[in-house]
């Protein structure tokens, strides 16, 4: 690699540790203070009651309700827009399961899509369905992550706060203003931002279409752009306005905004691991999460930036000149740094956006964003999601290290117990069984063998990372399957609400068996949970629950494609 592309890497991951403190101290506070005047007010005018907590079952069950009402939401959106306003382009009704399938998929924050958002949705549908959930399928995940922080800071109470404060507060003062500030420098950098119809624009090279007749125009599409990449990026949604995503010129025009989108796809989730330690009084272990983050993402990246590297055979053997590395599917104004930086913190933050297309990365470049959502999204993961994942990763390790010294575990001054090690066992299964039992439907089922277009470990891994995408609520794909039918519609739909729902509700109920405890004051056998021991401790937990999972899928898919490559 060369001097230039370490300089790009260094520069994404620079800003973003520029930014972790004050962003994470500002969000500590949005969440702890006690309600404005003025936020009072708009709470009376919303019917919150902004001074009553909740239990974790009530908490738990204003999420499910409130995913509920969105989901029934966007899919009407999308079953009506032919006869809703700002339609220019007169795009009719989304079938009934393409409309379920994206309806579950922007109200748990996966932003799956198995259709072309230029082609599929109209205005309205664009903004008020998906980039409204894109706001608030965020702060959802916010609020059940500072619920858990709660449930570790508190002693001693019955209640882990409101969900509707902490969704309200979420969106106000974290996701909206950062996506308008995000918003107007994307408008600065060419990203549309307009209502009016597609543009018909005259071709520089007048062209033939296959039965020979002269083209002289392109219709461009263009619409509210700017406003939805914002939100896609900043709440880890990843949903594209345009079918190719940020790899399209009007999503993502220059190097500039191309940086800028790298940095706000992992910004919120390293933020909150400050938040963390701010809100529970000991910032070393907000640290150390962050620690155990980097130490796994740093080798991945390292490894998709050699494989993206290593010439393609396939093309080598047509004679194609690739001292740039395997540029098949990436955008030569990104090059292999930037398209390598993107995959793996997309996939490492639960973002689902593309610059490239991973469908065209060597097999063992496509692995490593393969295997990051496999881990769980805990690698960053979804902003919030991916730290409740990895506070529950947390909770294995010290019960773990309290085995193995044949003491009571304990973690930021709570016994953890029988109940806890259930609940975040089921945090970490829930998701693997919809991966694997997915994919052995997807080969096996007739309707989904007809959607897989590579034969051999390649179809085996577009599979495999179809549903490794949507249980872990992540949503970028790779593009050789065909999955907008209704088999992949249901069984991607069904996936993604337990990857989100299935894992929400024993997240709250840690934090409402955490905040009953009492705090227990560390001892001479008290594991510290901010040293570096702990944190090698942490990532080795979640490497080998990983392993353990996935790796026989692993050696079907990439590895024996890569060894196939190689013997050819």
């Amino acid at each position: 690699m060369t001097a230039n592309g370490v300089f790009q890497l260094a520069l994404a991951l620079g800003m973003l540790l520029a930014c972790v403190r004050p962003l994470g101290w500002s969000m500590a506070r949005v969440y702890s203070r006690p309600a404005m005047q003025g936020e009072r007010r708009l709470f009376r005018l919303l019917g919150i009651d902004s001074t009553a907590e909740m239990t974790w079952q009530r908490y738990a069950g204003a999420v499910l309700a409130f995913g509920f009402v969105s989901v029934l939401a966007v899919y009407a959106i999308q079953r009506l827009q032919a006869v809703l306003p700002l339609n220019p382009e007169a795009q009719p009704a989304v079938s009934p399961d393409s409309s379920f399938n994206t309806a579950v998929s922007f109200a748990t924050n996966t932003n799956w899509q198995g259709y072309g958002g230029e082609s599929t949705m109209s205005y309205l549908t664009q903004m008020t369905a998906l980039t409204v959930q894109n706001f608030l399928s965020a702060a959802a995940g916010m609020a059940v992550l500072v619920a858990l922080i709660r449930g570790f800071a508190r002693r001693n109470v019955d209640t882990i706060g409101n969900f509707w404060v902490d969704l309200v507060r979420g969106t106000v003062y974290v996701l909206v203003p950062l996506s308008l500030v995000f918003a107007l420098a994307l408008v600065w950098q060419g990203v549309p931002q307009t209502v009016s119809a597609y543009h018909d624009v005259a071709l520089v090279e007048p062209t033939a279409d296959g039965d020979g007749k002269p083209v002289t125009t392109q219709r461009i599409a263009v619409g509210p752009v700017a406003s939805q990449v914002a939100i896609k990026q900043l709440g880890t949604n990843g949903g594209g306005f345009f079918n190719t995503n940020s790899a399209h010129p009007l999503e993502n025009p220059t190097p500039l905004s191309n940086l800028l989108q790298l940095a706000a796809i992992l910004l919120i989730p390293a933020a909150l691991c400050w938040t963390f330690g701010e809100m529970v009084g000991d910032r070393r272990q907000g640290w150390a999460i962050l620690a155990a983050m980097f130490v796994i993402f740093l080798p991945l990246l390292g490894l998709t930036v050699w494989a993206e590297h290593q010439p393609n055979p396939a093309l080598t053997a047509l004679g194609v000149n690739q001292t740039a590395g395997n540029m098949e599917g990436k955008e030569t104004r990104f090059g292999v740094p930037n398209s390598a930086l993107w995959a793996v913190a997309t996939t490492a933050a639960s973002n689902g956006s593309v610059n490239s297309m991973h469908d065209s990365y060597t097999p063992l470049g496509g692995l490593a964003p393969l295997w990051l959502m496999q881990l769980g999204e805990v690698v960053f993961g979804g902003v919030g999601s991916g730290l409740y994942g990895m506070l529950v990763f947390a909770i294995v390790a010290v019960f773990l290290a309290g085995l193995m010294v044949g003491r009571t575990p304990e973690y930021l001054g709570k016994k953890i117990g029988a109940f806890e090690i259930k609940m975040a066992s089921l945090v970490v299964l829930l998701p693997c069984a919809m991966v694997l039992i997915g994919t052995a439907l997807g080969v096996s089922a007739e309707d989904g063998k007809k959607g897989v277009l590579n034969a051999g470990p390649h179809g085996f891994s577009e599979v495999l990372y179809a549903y490794s995408s949507a249980a872990n609520n992540n949503g970028s794909a790779f593009a050789g399957l065909s999955a907008n039918t209704p088999f992949y519609n249901g069984t991607l739909g069904l996936a993604m609400l337990v990857g989100r729902f299935g894992v929400m509700i024993p997240v709250l109920a840690i934090a409402g068996s955490l905040a009953r405890k009492k705090h227990t004051p560390p001892g001479p056998g008290t594991l510290p949970t901010h040293t570096p021991l702990f944190v090698f401790l942490l990532v080795s937990v979640v490497v080998v629950v990983g392993a353990l999972s996935f790796l026989p899928t692993l050696a079907l898919g990439p590895v024996a494609e890569h060894l196939m490559t190689g013997s050819n």
